[in-house]
């Protein structure tokens, strides 16, 4: 029951990210003849990984956004499993690094060593923290959730991480 419960979610999930990145690449490709953003309105701004305190699992990984960042326990040592051609990548965004930046910002209660990049099969470089490429959760409704944590999908079971880059198995 768990499973067909979760199924439908992470379906349900998956459909609002269609949904919403189809409307956000409507009116960016109606902002610029290109279909591209112009390379003013977005400078390389780097992307910042922290560590905040998050309700049920404790001080974890975020993005800038505070949105919880995950990792998924197939992919250990950098192995890209979780990819757009089999869908997980609507149900679980990758963090990927910004336009022109080589590497990820260590925020506060991270160490500047952990962070990498690992590339996708799109060739996007990947934000990784200890070797685990992360991702964020479609089913989370803004910073400071965690309703991924310890979901099995897509090969293997998703945890956030700690600052030390151990995943959190314990909710």
């Amino acid at each position: 029951m768990r499973n067909r419960v979760l199924a439908c979610g992470l379906a349900l999930s998956a459909a609002a990210a269609v949904a919403a990145c189809g409307s956000s690449s409507s009116s960016t490709a109606a902002g610029s003849p290109s279909g591209t953003a112009p390379a003013s309105a977005s400078p390389a701004a780097a992307t910042t990984i922290s560590a905040k305190s998050v309700p049920g699992v404790g001080t974890v990984l975020v993005n800038a956004q505070g949105q919880t960042l995950y990792m998924l326990t197939s992919e250990k040592g950098g192995k890209i499993t979780c990819t757009q051609a089999n869908g997980c990548t609507q149900a679980w965004p990758e963090t990927v690094l910004t336009n022109g930046a080589a590497t990820a910002k260590a925020g506060p209660g991270v160490q500047s060593s952990l962070l990498g990049t690992v590339k996708d099969a799109g060739g996007k470089l990947e934000v990784t923290y200890n070797h685990w490429p992360l991702y964020t959760f479609s089913g989370d409704s803004g910073p400071g959730v965690a309703k991924g944590q310890g979901l099995t999908s897509f090969g293997g079971t998703w945890y956030v991480l700690n600052g030390s880059g151990n995943p959190v198995t314990s909710s």
